[in-house]
Parts: C-alpha cells; sequence; structure tokens
C-alpha cells in the first residue's frame, strides 16, 4: 500500500498486555502514512504477530504476562529480521536498553514520551533513521559488543554472507558505530545528507540488518571498522 504522495505505507504492530495502552497506541498511529496491522498481549504472541505479518515497525512493552518483551525479542527479530522493533517501556533502565540493544531493538522509549515522539520514532524506525540518544547509544553498544551472540543467519540457520563495504561506506559505518545522526555524518564527510541516508541503506542491506543500530552493534562485533 502507498499514501497518495507514492510513499509506502508503514506497517506497524503493536504489543502491549494493557488492552488500554493498545487501544491508545492504535489511535495514536492510525493516520496518513501508518497502518496498524496487528496487536498482540505478551511476548509468546508477539514472536506468532511478527512470524505471520513481518510489520515494518514493532513497539514492543518488556513486563508482560507469557513472555517478557526482552526475553522475546531476538526470536521476533529471528522470525521477521526486517522489523524494527522499539521498546515501548515505564523501565528506564540502562541495563535493559544494552539488553534491547543486543537482542535487535532499533529504539528504546518511555512510555511518558511525548505522543507526537512516538509517532516520530516510528517513522524513524521505518526509514533506518537514528532512534537512541548518542550518549545512551555509545554506554549500551560497548556493554553489549562483548556479548558473545554470533552473526546474523538465514532463517534455515546458516552463515549470511557479508557483502565488503566501500570506502565511502566504511566511513559512514565508523561515524554511525560513535552515534552520529545522519545531519552529523554529512557534515563531518562533507557530503550531501541524502547521500549519506543512501550510502546507510546499502550499509544495512549489506549488513543484513533492519536499522542502524544494529549495523553499530554488528560492526563493533565483527570489528568492521577501526
Amino acid at each position: 500500500m502507498t499514501t497518495p504522495t507514492g510513499e509506502k505505507t508503514i506497517r506497524a504492530a503493536i504489543v502491549d498486555d494493557h488492552g488500554i495502552v493498545r487501544q491508545g497506541l492504535r489511535a495514536l498511529l492510525t493516520r496518513p502514512g501508518i497502518e496498524v496491522v496487528g496487536e498482540a498481549e505478551s511476548g509468546n504472541a508477539a514472536i506468532q504477530l511478527a512470524e505471520t505479518l513481518h510489520p515494518d515497525v514493532m513497539l514492543l512493552d518488556i513486563r508482560m504476562k507469557d513472555g517478557d518483551g526482552l526475553q522475546s525479542l531476538p526470536n521476533i527479530k529471528a522470525v521477521s529480521p526486517q522489523t524494527s522493533v522499539i521498546i515501548l517501556t515505564t523501565y528506564a533502565n540502562p541495563a535493559y536498553l544494552a539488553r534491547a540493544i543486543s537482542g535487535g531493538a532499533a529504539g528504546y522509549l518511555s512510555k511518558e514520551t511525548d505522543p507526537d515522539q512516538i509517532v516520530r520514532a516510528v517513522r524513524a524506525a521505518a526509514a533506518g533513521d537514528d532512534l537512541i540518544d548518542r550518549t545512551l547509544l555509545l554506554a549500551a553498544l560497548s556493554h553489549a559488543a562483548s556479548d558473545s551472540t554470533p552473526p546474523p543467519t538465514d532463517l534455515d540457520g546458516s552463515d549470511v554472507t557479508i557483502e565488503p563495504l566501500s570506502e565511502r561506506e566504511s566511513d559512514v559505518l565508523r561515524l554511525m558505530v560513535q552515534g552520529f545522526s545522519n545531519s552529523v555524518i554529512a557534515e563531518t564527510l562533507t557530503i550531501s545528507l541524502p547521500t549519506v541516508k543512501t550510502h546507510v541503506q546499502h550499509i544495512l542491506q549489506k549488513l543484513h540488518v533492519s536499522d542502524r543500530t544494529q549495523a553499530a552493534l554488528l560492526a563493533m562485533r565483527l570489528k568492521l571498522v577501526e
């Protein structure tokens, strides 16, 4: 489905064990350019939803009955690698943030976040843009990069072949690992913002990840940049 402007509609899913929260998020996200394609009330149900619907973006709570969000996150990414998952929680815990990034999350937001910011985060996740504060990202990446999680694999368990990056893509990835936004990367490398976005998309494709946070994490684990 596309919008009147020709842009692809973002397919979003909501996972929370409180019906009133799901209802509120659905109302918030029901707008031009975003379609809520599914809801779930537990981590286990979220895995099934991801495997069935493959949404572009999933808002995922942490503390739920029948499957904690952080415990379910790696399985969600395994069955739907291209789904960008945003943790939406009441728990602003640095350890949770590190686990979220390690598990495959693209972002981490408090439920006290301004509603408009949640909408912006969904759009940013779908576009592969920045979602996490740079200071928090660097701290969490440092913690998560020591994890022994293996490189990405296909659904059949075989290793994914990572294509070599061009010199310019390596430059962009190095700055992504440092937590810099697209606009700062453009200024640093003296290139246009659209060019940076193109490089980022090529990097995500070559590394077989769905967002820049996971690209930075994989780069640190595999020592793709110095």
